[in-house]
């Protein structure tokens, strides 16, 4: 079987992460921190923060002062959550190296998690497309209940298609298919993904599967058969969705790492320092890491 040769990984526990850890503010040291060491085991792809209201998103109130504390690495892009001009605005004075922007293939979730529809959602990121190529600044796409919503069930493949391509039309350089609520399988995710290449190349897709049903791996790995190269993924398996009951965090990145390894597909990053790091931020948040490699190789 002919798998790509490299991959690359993003790192979504800055952001996608730590927004969801309940208690306290975690302390902007801490999330500084967890950046620069993810940078240090390799990871070009890290992203950090999110410019949004800390009405509604309190752990990402200090979205400035991290980016700001950050002890920057060359060769990393360092990206950011906006999902209005007002965020982007503000991502643009921190001195972001790429935004984010997010929808999702559900009518019903895009209503309960923004409060508005679908097509509303999406004209709402035309000032940021704008600005965005004003100054240069590359924009990657996100659709969230691409295999499964919690409140409408299974969703329509071409429902997918059909979001994904408005935001690639937009401008976004990739866009990313999430399984937010991690209820898909590996035969799902292939159809899904058949029905989104018919509009955007494979080249300019990645996958972001939750691992809510133990599925994660096995729907990556059925992507990947198919040319995916690109993976979301969030070191200790951080994060989860705030809208989906009983939703468990993102695939962990060691544990996708790990895979990859074993399939002698090259991504630049050291397995020992990623373990190290998930353990180190598990240990800060005083929670179990929620990687299966990170449990197996932690000293």
């Amino acid at each position: 079987m002919a798998f790509p040769k490299q991959a690359r990984l993003v790192e979504m526990s800055p952001r996608d992460g730590l927004q969801n850890e309940s208690g306290p503010v975690i302390a902007t040291d801490i999330k500084t921190g967890l950046i620069e060491q993810l940078a240090e085991c390799g990871l070009t792809h890290i992203e950090s923060a999110s410019f949004v209201s800390p009405k509604w998103v309190p752990q990402m109130g200090d979205a400035a002062e991290v980016m700001a504390g950050i002890k920057r690495k060359a060769g990393v892009r360092y990206s950011v959550l906006t999902p209005n001009l007002r965020g982007f605005e503000n991502a643009l004075a921190a001195g972001v190296d790429e935004v984010a922007v997010f929808a999702a293939a559900s009518e019903s979730f895009s209503q309960k998690n923004i409060n508005c529809s679908i097509a509303e959602s999406l004209e709402r990121f035309l000032p940021v497309m704008e600005a965005a190529q004003k100054h240069n600044i590359p924009v990657r796409g996100y659709v969230s209940t691409v295999l499964g919503c919690p409140y409408e069930g299974e969703i329509a493949p071409e429902q997918v298609a059909k979001v994904a391509k408005d935001l690639a039309d937009m401008g976004c350089y990739e866009i990313s298919l999430g399984d937010t609520i991690g209820t898909g399988t590996p035969l799902k995710a292939k159809y899904m993904l058949e029905a989104v290449a018919k509009y955007v190349p494979v080249e300019r897709l990645a996958a972001h599967f939750h691992d809510t049903y133990g599925q994660a791996l096995v729907n990556l790995y059925a992507v990947l058969e198919e040319g995916v190269a690109v993976f979301d993924a969030s070191v200790a398996g951080l994060g989860g969705c705030p809208y989906a009951k009983g939703a468990s965090g993102n695939v962990a990145t060691e544990d996708v790492l790990y895979m990859l390894n074993g399939l002698g597909i090259s991504t630049g990053v050291d397995l020992q320092k990623l373990v190290a790091t998930g353990t180190w931020i598990s240990s800060q948040l005083n929670r179990r890491n929620g990687s299966k490699v990170g449990q197996a190789l932690q000293t």
